[in-house]
């Protein structure tokens, strides 16, 4: 029998390789805090919890309530209940990205006690994804050039993200002309816009050809009725992000029609055990699903990686053309050795069991 002994929890700040722009932040750095899960036979789980405006939490929050709330659910316990365990975690009212990281270590731990890939635990899938590269808020020039450069690194999709002012159609066209028709292209607004607004820059962007793949949460998070509204009003397929954190805003959201889609995010959800329930219900109401991320590193990225090649999102729209995965490419370095790791556009998750992650790569702030 194994037993979980032991719980850490590591701050960390990771320098961004340029400055992360949306129409609610703009980042320099990463902040996050890593969480490694030990049992008696000496494997180590990881997690991590991304800090932001988005995720809602201080880092002090995080460590607060992963010391207060989540420490206890799981010291002690056998990891042959490590799915009950992860339901306790769920349940529990830390704040989601605290549960993301202790759900996501707890995972990685029963994966390398079943011998597996994380991956495969979750459902198999391949071993390899393709993720879309997004461009901060830009002028058009700045915006084409990074397209330009990006595509020439080998990918196929690139996210723009738009702020609420300026001539929007002029940005896309100059991405547009800058990649040509063959890239996939989608936008993300971050809640920039009025559902009027939205619906009129959407309208405008259609009338140009542009060809966008999907708007990604053109309103308020709490908008439900506007983000309805812009839904039924456009041709475009609009996806919620900030709208959808857990089973009851999914089930809103097809209550409503208000969106054809869905982005799940780890940090969001609370971690796998979560998300793999937003993915199943989203897929069986007929939504597109793509599995999205925060700024994080690898070892959030791989968990989020792993879903989705376990859910079969590489074969199926909007996945098909890259699924949003790229936060760790913004980062100077990695917290860890070993686990998942970029290739081009492609993320390779480890063949080892778990997340196979090795331990913590030097210097890494506490």
């Amino acid at each position: 029998m194994s037993v979980i002994t032991e719980l850490t929890v590591r701050r960390v700040r990771i320098p961004l390789l340029r400055p992360f722009t949306t129409a609610v932040r703009s980042a320099t750095e990463l902040e996050t805090v890593l969480v490694a899960l030990t049992d008696s036979d000496g494997r180590r789980g990881w997690g991590e919890a991304p800090i932001s405006r988005v995720t809602k939490a201080t880092t002090d929050e995080v460590t607060n309530a992963i010391d207060a709330q989540l420490r206890g659910l799981v010291l002690g316990r056998n990891l042959d209940d490590w799915f009950t365990l992860a339901e306790a975690v769920n349940n529990s009212l830390a704040p989601a990205t605290a549960r993301m990281a202790v759900d996501c270590a707890l995972h990685d731990l029963a994966a390398q006690q079943a011998g597996m890939p994380l991956y495969r635990l979750l459902g198999g899938g391949a071993p390899m994804i393709t993720t879309d590269m997004t461009l901060s808020v830009g002028d058009a020039s700045e915006l084409a050039s990074a397209a330009r450069t990006h595509v020439a690194e080998g990918f196929t999709c690139i996210k723009i993200k738009l702020g609420p002012d300026g001539d929007q159609v002029a940005r896309l066209r100059a991405v547009r002309a800058a990649v040509g028709p063959q890239i996939v292209l989608r936008v993300d607004a971050n809640q920039a816009f009025s559902p009027e607004r939205a619906v009129d820059v959407i309208r405008a962007i259609e009338d140009a050809g542009i060809n966008l793949e999907l708007v990604e949460q053109p309103v308020g998070a709490a908008d439900w009725a506007g983000l309805a509204f812009v839904t039924a009003r456009v041709e475009t397929p609009v996806m919620a992000d900030e709208s959808v954190w857990n089973l009851s805003d999914l089930r809103t959201l097809i209550r409503l029609k208000a969106a054809s889609m869905v982005n799940v995010k780890l940090a969001k959800a609370g971690g796998l055990h979560e998300a793999r329930r937003l993915v199943a219900e989203a897929q069986a109401a007929g939504l597109g699903v793509l599995i999205g991320c925060m700024l994080e590193s690898t070892v959030g990225i791989a968990a989020a990686a792993s879903l989705a090649a376990a859910s079969r999102l590489a074969d199926t729209a909007p996945g098909s053309s890259g699924l949003d995965l790229d936060g760790g490419l913004w980062l100077r370095g990695a917290p860890v050795e070993g686990g998942a790791h970029y290739a081009g556009n492609s993320i390779v998750l480890a063949d080892s069991p778990g997340l196979g992650i090795d331990g913590l790569a030097v210097p890494v702030q506490r």
